[in-house]
């Protein structure tokens, strides 16, 4: 009697050996290291702080779940918290439309022809690729009550200068002047943005007879005003993470005027070692990015204008 040796390969396998065989499976190895530091980096800690927001978490200790008390005493009986998010939320307010206005507006300026122009633009950028620390000393020099450089040249014209750091008034200022120094990724994508805009369009703009100022209202802004979304979003997540410049600068003071959510959150991790609750603040921060980002997207449909959505509106 004959015996087959006809071997019985499972479904399963037989597409596996399929999918390696006509190179399918490739591009999808080429994205697992990404894959992997998706789930272990971001997702993974993301999940785990969800978790741990629920517990009495000590850094060395017992650890003990608490349910909502977290949350509760965070609204309820933690005056920091409510003081540090009014810090934050009047920073914000400040550097927000700054840091939009002064980026659009460097890169109109390296919009032009000019002679140095990538030099310029070199410039520009360096001090956003500047170490967080590095920046907050240098600034800590220049606005140093004693021997600061600001105060230097204010004196030579003849104004004398606040104790900047120092002062309740002036040191959320200084924070938000030191913050607004490296803004040239911004700056580049504005300048992306307007190298975008077809010169058609102001070149029929001033057919019509408008001069620059309408040009720049009806023309540069609604063509740009995507890009305008965009970097509205990422500068008010920004400003809600501020950290470093206050941390290295004030530390927080004079008398709390600098003490941001950010700063709170750090402290309560890793200076009172309670992981839990700062695992609660920092959800909470992230409620209020995610509310006030789509705040804005629903506010975008009035003033943000993309060009293939009205040529679909016409057909």
């Amino acid at each position: 009697m004959a015996t087959s040796d006809t071997t019985i390969v499972p479904p399963s396998a037989g597409k596996r050996n399929r999918l390696f065989r006509r190179g399918r499976a490739i591009p999808y190895l080429f994205i697992l290291p990404w894959i992997i530091g998706l789930f272990a980096f971001t997702l993974g800690p993301l999940i785990f702080s969800l978790i741990i927001s629920f517990f009495d978490w000590p850094i060395v200790g017992e650890v003990t779940f608490v349910g909502f008390r977290n949350y509760i005493e965070m609204f309820t009986q933690d005056s920091m918290f409510w003081s540090s998010l009014w810090v934050t939320v009047k920073f914000a307010a400040l550097f927000v439309p700054l840091n939009i206005i002064i980026a659009l507006a460097l890169a109109m300026m390296l919009n032009v022809n000019m002679r140095g122009k990538a030099i310029f633009r070199t410039i520009f950028y360096m001090p956003s690729v500047i170490s967080g620390v590095a920046l907050a000393m240098i600034w800590a020099w220049v606005f140093s009550g004693e021997y600061g450089i600001l105060n230097y040249f204010l004196s030579l014209l003849g104004m004398e200068g606040p104790d900047w750091l120092n002062s309740t008034t002036w040191a959320p200022v200084a924070i938000v002047i030191a913050s607004l120094w490296g803004q040239g990724t911004m700056m580049l994508i504005f300048l992306a943005g307007l190298k975008n805009i077809p010169k058609e369009l102001y070149e029929a703009a001033s057919i019509d007879g408008a001069d620059k100022l309408k040009q720049f209202l009806k023309v540069t802004l609604p063509m740009l005003s995507p890009t305008i979304l965009f970097n509205l979003i990422t500068t008010i997540i920004v400003a809600f993470q501020q950290l470093t410049l206050a941390l290295v600068l004030t530390g927080g003071g004079p008398m709390r005027s600098t003490y941001f959510y950010a700063m709170y959150m750090y402290e309560n991790a890793f200076k009172f070692s309670k992981m839990g609750y700062a695992s609660a603040n920092a959800w909470f921060m992230f409620l209020i990015v995610l509310t006030l980002t789509m705040l804005v997207f629903k506010s975008s449909s009035m003033w943000v204008y993309y060009e293939g959505e009205m040529k679909a509106k016409r057909k």
